[in-house]
């Protein structure tokens, strides 16, 4: 760890993942909690075509560029997604399942086509799949932080909207909010937090840096307010996990680490979180049969003598009749 602080390079990814992941678990917890946890699937495959395009378009490898094209592809699938959804019979899941192979589908096919096309086989691209941390430099840590915080105090400001829209949006509508434009709202966060994410863990997974945190903190609490600061604190341990781990190994990618890393905690919260968790359940199971067993011996225990009096009586009274 000291080494990771004494080189910028490492420095600079170490902060990354952490501001990233931190991010991710902020804006994750209201996603979770309205059921949309494909939806951060859905964007970031869909930013994929958008990257490829605004690489065909420019013919530049610029990072800002790409973001841009990814975002705006991202936002144009949520939108076909919602159309699809609201238009049709089709499930708000079935939806996102079909935009996300489509948008997917046709990334893969535009990827292939600069690959093998005039453009070169040093786009670099590829990149985008799967993430490269490593080429963070200290413009994309400022980025990262400069999200991470945005995310915090809009969640913040709008805290209470976002927990009515998060649980009843038609109560929401009833009280005269304008809820969707606060469901707009959120989505451009889910947005912002998955293009951004794109570079560091590729649109493979990135959401489930996006989720996983979310699932983990929902274990240890039924505060929804300690749920999302434990959701972004556990996003950024992940990130620093990662980038720990694959500073001391050689070969190993940040992105990839930083989601098994969220895994870990994830199972952890599975096995040890209070009422939640797997060891609570078995350790208050066995205490409520031990009370119920207590119980009944005591009833047994009380109910002893009054039988054995109820018993005596008849005999005395026998007697005394002879």
């Amino acid at each position: 760890m000291w080494e990771m602080l004494n080189d910028p390079n490492l420095r600079w990814i170490l902060m990354g993942s952490i501001l990233l992941g931190f991010g991710n678990g902020i804006v994750g917890t209201f996603s979770y909690l309205r059921k949309e946890s494909l939806l951060g699937d859905v964007l970031a495959h869909a930013a994929l075509p958008g990257i490829c395009i605004a690489f065909m378009l420019s013919g530049v490898k610029s990072v800002g560029l790409f973001l841009v094209g990814a975002a705006a592809a991202a936002l144009a699938a949520a939108a076909l997604t919602n159309l699809i959804s609201r238009r049709s019979r089709i499930k708000p899941d079935a939806a996102m399942g079909i935009v996300l192979s489509v948008f997917f589908a046709i990334g893969i096919v535009l990827l292939t086509r600069i690959q093998h096309g005039s453009y070169g086989n040093q786009s670099g691209l590829d990149k985008f799949l799967f993430g490269q941390a490593a080429s963070m430099t200290m413009g994309d840590v400022y980025v990262l932080g400069g999200t991470a915080l945005g995310m915090s105090l809009i969640c913040g400001l709008l805290f209470k909207e976002f927990k009515l829209v998060s649980f009843d949006p038609a109560f929401g509508r009833g009280l005269g909010f304008k809820v969707t434009a606060l469901e707009y709202a959120l989505l451009t966060l889910v947005t912002v937090v998955v293009v951004t994410g794109i570079q560091a863990v590729g649109v493979v997974l990135v959401a489930a840096l996006l989720i996983t945190p979310s699932v983990a903190a929902r274990y240890w609490t039924d505060r929804l307010a300690a749920m999302t600061v434990l959701s972004g604190a556990f996003g950024a341990a992940s990130g620093a996990a990662g980038a720990w781990i694959s500073s001391g190994v050689n070969q190993l990618p940040t992105g990839p680490i930083s989601v098994l890393a969220a895994t870990g905690l994830f199972l952890l919260s599975v096995l040890f979180g209070p009422k939640r968790g797997i060891l609570s359940k078995l350790l208050l199971r066995r205490q409520a049969k031990r009370d119920w067993i207590s119980k009944q011996l005591a009833k047994a225990g009380a109910g002893a003598p009054a039988t054995q009096a109820g018993t005596a009586n008849p005999a005395g009274e026998r007697g005394a009749s002879l």
